[in-house]
């Protein structure tokens, strides 16, 4: 069963941006119809500005679709992404998500499958935290968490079974291939449960 898979994350100087690629080729290779989308920028230019990376790593992803509310409500699969914040998801996905109350309010985001990834200047960054409160989004939408676990010696490597996550030190690395193998086993493992319960859901009466 073909699922739809809107992988919406926020990218400043590119880490998150990479994860997000990487978790979209391994939802694909699970046979998805995959959707990247950047949630809208709500820093002032003068601020972009002021940083080479961040400036840089704006122009290079002009070609990605803003997410909007027909993304989300179009997947049967939702994968967020987020540079940690003081340990808390960066505050424009945070406002993609609070412009979500429409869909939450008619049930719209109601059992779909979710996942998360994050990243962060350093290795003890929030990363966990960060993932941990997209979490509580999730049960308020009633959402069904996959989180990749240890099923997979991909993450014994890189130690997160919360969700994949990358310390770029501030845009001045990129995620290896070690943690991009680690994002592509997340997108082809919450792709493979959707499609579980896909299946199972067409064979028995919806019960919510």
């Amino acid at each position: 069963m073909k699922t739809r898979t809107a992988v919406i994350y926020y990218s400043a100087t590119g880490s998150t941006y990479r994860l997000a690629e990487a978790i979209a080729e391994g939802a694909f290779e699970s046979d998805g119809d995959v959707r990247v989308r950047k949630v809208r920028e709500t820093a002032h230019n003068e601020a972009i500005a002021s940083n080479e990376g961040w400036a840089s790593h704006r122009q290079r992803t002009r070609h990605v679709p803003e997410a909007s509310l027909e993304d989300l409500g179009w997947a049967d699969v939702v994968i967020l992404g987020t540079p940690a914040r003081f340990g808390l998801p960066a505050a424009p996905l945070k406002q993609f998500i609070d412009s979500a109350g429409p869909l939450w309010g008619a049930g719209k985001l109601m059992n779909k499958v979710v996942s998360s990834f994050a990243s962060a200047a350093h290795p003890h960054g929030g990363q966990e935290t960060t993932l941990v409160a997209l979490n509580n989004v999730f049960y308020h939408w009633g959402a069904i968490i996959v989180p990749p676990g240890y099923l997979d010696p991909i993450q014994i490597a890189t130690g997160n079974p919360y969700g994949v996550s990358f310390a770029g030190e501030n845009g001045a690395a990129l995620p290896d291939e070690t943690v991009l193998a680690a994002a592509r086993h997340q997108g082809r493992r919450t792709v493979a449960i959707a499609r579980l319960l896909l299946a199972g859901r067409s064979r028995v009466p919806d019960d919510r």
